[in-house]
C-alpha cells in the first residue's frame, strides 16, 4: 500500500505550475463543499432518518476511514475541514441543489483550465483514488506552513 507521502508526491507530479496550484487551493475546497452541500440535501429516506445522519455524513465518515488509515494526522485535518464544511451547510440552510451544482460544475470547469495551463491530464484519470488525495495535497501545504508533521 502507498503511504500517504507517495501519494502526496504522484499528485504533486501533475501539479508543478504557480497558476495551477493556485487554482486547485480554491476549486478542490469549492468541489469538496458542494459535493457535501448535495449530499446534505439529498432525501434518502433509510440514512435520513436521524437529524445528522444523511448521505454527506456517510460519505465523510467513509472517506474518513481511508484518511485515517494513512495518516493519522490528515485524518483529523479533513475530519475538522469536514466539519466545518457542513456547519456552513447548514447555517446557509437551503434546500434548493443549484447553488452547489453550479458551484461544482464551475470548480471543475477551473480544474480543467488549471491543467490546461500545466500541461498536464489530471491525476485521477490514472487513479480514481486521486479524487481523495486532492484535498490531502491542499492540506499537506497548510501542514507544511504551520509545521505539522504528517
Amino acid at each position: 500500500m502507498r503511504t500517504v507521502q507517495d501519494w502526496l508526491n504522484a499528485y504533486g507530479e501533475s501539479h508543478q505550475n504557480l497558476v495551477n496550484k493556485k487554482i486547485h487551493w480554491v476549486c478542490v475546497p469549492l468541489i469538496m463543499f458542494s459535493l457535501l452541500g448535495l449530499l446534505w440535501i439529498l432525501d434518502i429516506p433509510i440514512v435520513n432518518q436521524f437529524k445528522y445522519f444523511n448521505a454527506a455524513t456517510l460519505l465523510i465518515a467513509l472517506v474518513s476511514l481511508y484518511y485515517f488509515k494513512l495518516s493519522l494526522p490528515m485524518g483529523v485535518g479533513m475530519l475538522l475541514i469536514s466539519f466545518i464544511m457542513i456547519y456552513i451547510i447548514i447555517q446557509i440552510n437551503t434546500s434548493s441543489l443549484i447553488p452547489y451544482i453550479i458551484i461544482f460544475i464551475v470548480a471543475w470547469i477551473g480544474q480543467f483550465i488549471g491543467h490546461k495551463i500545466e500541461g498536464k491530464k489530471p491525476s485521477f484519470f490514472e487513479d480514481l483514488q486521486f479524487l481523495l488525495i486532492g484535498p490531502l495535497w491542499i492540506l499537506s501545504q497548510a501542514y507544511d506552513l504551520i509545521g505539522i508533521k504528517y
